[in-house]
């Protein structure tokens, strides 16, 4: 069990728990800022096991899922790295994603027992209400009261391997029903990895995770990734614009990953880090949406902290993108390169093209999923027959190997016959200063079959005016790529991770 930058993970997620909690057992793995608690690599085994060994107890089937109903907590990962011990398969419920996607998670998932937090009950309640599932809730809060003895159990824990189901999550779901993306063992280490190795993760690394690990990124490379590497995670139970610096300087974090909407809202707040801080921060992590050029440029030179912009799905055990770290070369407005995975770009015949060419990013690697749960047509639409799984996004290869991504094969925006990447007015209207969110979107037009809008979400006390984020389109796109209305919100609709969801917003404006 040894972290090799050139060779995925062996093994399963309980062996690489064993060789922490043997190795290294007195070092704390993680911090949990909700009530000031930590847990050393021996206590997460220990309390792990447990959870395994009373799931196991209750009949539950090797690869069966078990479901959690719960925000980042101590007893959630006491949970989730349980489930992972006992060789089940972890199915964390999207608290964000309402109730009919949850009542279908519930239900499709087929899972008999389910971790469920107190704050959680009403939303748990309005999902059973979408569906006739009806699992077993194991209270999850102050502790973990599962039915029957509380005297441990003497059962043998399943065998397990490699290739055993681990992971089951569900997809957003922003253009129908969410699919369940199935990682086993070996493909969720894997997730990991990438990140361990673009980043040069160490045991003296502390990550600071303020993303749900009911979220790809929130699982795999806060995580996961710390459980390949040996380093300590920090763990809030949500995002905090007044706390998040404060955390960071209190708990010495070394690196974070958030997404851009987070790096704006930062950029954005009057809070700045002392220099001890941002001087021991080896780097920022930006993911799950593409960041804009402007942002990043404004981040940096306010805060001197490197941000490493990077692109993952949940299907990819998150990341398959990284730019290196300083002083090697980042490119603005590129996730990166591949990192312990193929990278291609794939022409309509789904064939590799040029250098430069437009085309669908594709990906081959360990981290890749196995399947999408009981759902072979989807399945076979995610892969092409040389085994190339198909992201959806469209993009192209520069000549150096960064990856740029033009939009979302869904997303895209078709005016009078012309492609149009909502990407590029998002980056545009972000180019204001007092633009905190941005996106475009396609409105259906009689004259041009679709037209440009947007919405924007402004900081607070400013005074710009639609026709000024217009007029400044205009200036740097031209008239037919710029949006005909700008729409100034509150809030953009957004997912668990904090990705604007630009595909509702026709329906809100």
């Amino acid at each position: 069990m040894i972290f090799d930058p050139k060779t995925p993970p062996k093994g399963t997620l309980r062996d690489w728990i064993d060789f922490r909690a043997d190795t290294m057992p007195d070092a704390v793995s993680h911090n949990f800022l909700t009530d000031g608690s930590h847990l050393t690599w021996s206590e997460l085994r220990k309390e792990a096991r447990d959870v395994a060994l009373r799931l196991t107890a209750l009949g539950i089937a090797k690869g069966e899922s078990v479901a959690i109903c719960k925000p980042n907590s101590r007893n959630a990962i006491i949970c989730l790295f349980g489930i992972f011990y006992g060789g089940f398969r972890a199915t964390p419920l999207n608290l964000a994603a309402g109730p009919a996607a949850m009542g279908h998670a519930i239900s499709h998932s087929q899972c008999n027992y389910l971790f469920l937090g107190k704050s959680q009950v009403s939303t748990f309640a309005a999902a059973l209400d979408e569906t006739d599932a009806h699992p077993c809730t194991i209270p999850a809060d102050k502790d973990i009261l599962f039915p029957g003895s509380a005297k441990l159990p003497t059962v043998d824990l399943h065998e397990i391997s490699p290739n055993d189901h681990a992971l089951l999550m569900y997809t957003s779901g922003t253009t129908g029903l969410p699919k369940g993306v199935i990682h086993t063992q070996s493909s969720l280490l894997a997730g990991g990895w990438t990140t361990a190795v673009a980043h040069q993760l160490t045991p003296e690394d502390h990550a600071m995770c303020v993303l749900p690990f009911f979220h790809i990124n929130g699982l795999c490379v806060t995580l996961i990734a710390p459980l390949i590497s040996g380093g300590v995670v920090s763990i809030a139970s949500k995002f905090s614009n007044k706390g998040f610096w404060g955390d960071c300087e209190k708990l010495e974090v070394t690196w974070f990953s958030i997404v851009p909407t987070i790096i704006s809202h930062l950029l954005h707040s009057d809070r700045i880090p002392n220099d001890t801080c941002k001087n021991r921060i080896r780097f920022g992590r930006s993911a799950s949406a593409p960041l804009a050029p402007e942002t990043q440029k404004g981040f940096e030179d306010k805060f001197a902290i490197p941000i490493v912009e990077t692109m993952g799905l949940t299907e990819t055990a998150a990341q398959i993108l990284s730019n290196p770290l300083p002083p090697a070369l980042r490119k603005i407005g590129s996730p990166g390169v591949g990192y312990g995975n193929e990278i291609a770009i794939l022409d309509h015949e789904q064939k590799p093209v040029k250098t430069g060419i437009i085309g669908e990013l594709a990906v081959r690697g360990p981290n890749v999923l196995l399947e999408y749960l009981n759902n072979e047509k989807a399945t076979n639409a995610a892969f092409t027959k040389d085994g190339w799984m198909r992201t959806g996004d469209l993009g192209y290869l520069d000549k150096d190997s960064y990856v740029f991504v033009t939009g979302r094969l869904k997303e895209l925006i078709i005016k009078g016959g012309e492609n149009i990447a909502p990407r590029e007015i998002d980056d545009a209207l972000y180019g204001h200063k007092d633009v905190v969110e941005a996106a475009a979107f396609a409105r259906p037009c009689k004259v041009y079959g679709q037209r440009v809008e947007a919405a924007v979400r402004l900081c607070d006390g400013s005074h710009a005016t639609s026709d000024e984020l217009i007029s400044l389109c205009q200036k740097k796109l031209g008239a037919f790529k710029s949006p005909d209305f700008v729409y100034v919100l509150n809030e953009l609709p957004k997912g668990a991770s904090g990705k604007i969801q630009r595909l509702k917003l026709v329906e809100l404006v």
